[in-house]
């Protein structure tokens, strides 16, 4: 059974969100868009001030991309991928998601 065969929705919904997706990591590798860090942006000044803002949108943006590309392998080989792919990709995301955490906490706290 191909990727393709349990997938039920229209196809551009997935390069919808690839797009999206996209565009929030290039935000996010550039260094701005720490607004959509949730844990950052809701944190009081004196918080904030402890991380440093660039490094934290880059790893943030880093582990976005690992996401996107994700996206991009199973919206271009749909038809080639096999269905169990999808228990790989979310493994993927979960551990991508534990090292963006890891990350943050450690190498973008200011010194």
């Amino acid at each position: 059974m191909k990727l393709a065969d349990v997938s039920s929705g229209p196809d551009w919904i997935i390069w919808v969100i690839f797009v999206i997706f996209l565009m929030i990591s290039i935000i996010l590798l550039s260094g701005h868009g720490s607004w959509f860090i949730s844990g950052y942006n809701a944190a009081p000044k004196k918080e904030k001030a402890k991380y440093d803002e660039k490094k934290l949108c880059r790893t943030t943006g880093l582990g976005m991309a690992v996401i996107v590309f994700l996206i991009l392998v199973m919206g271009l080989l749909e038809d080639v991928l096999p269905a169990s792919f999808i228990y790989i990709s979310l493994g993927i995301v979960c551990v991508d998601c534990l090292v963006i955490i890891i990350a943050g906490n450690t190498i973008c706290k200011k010194k």
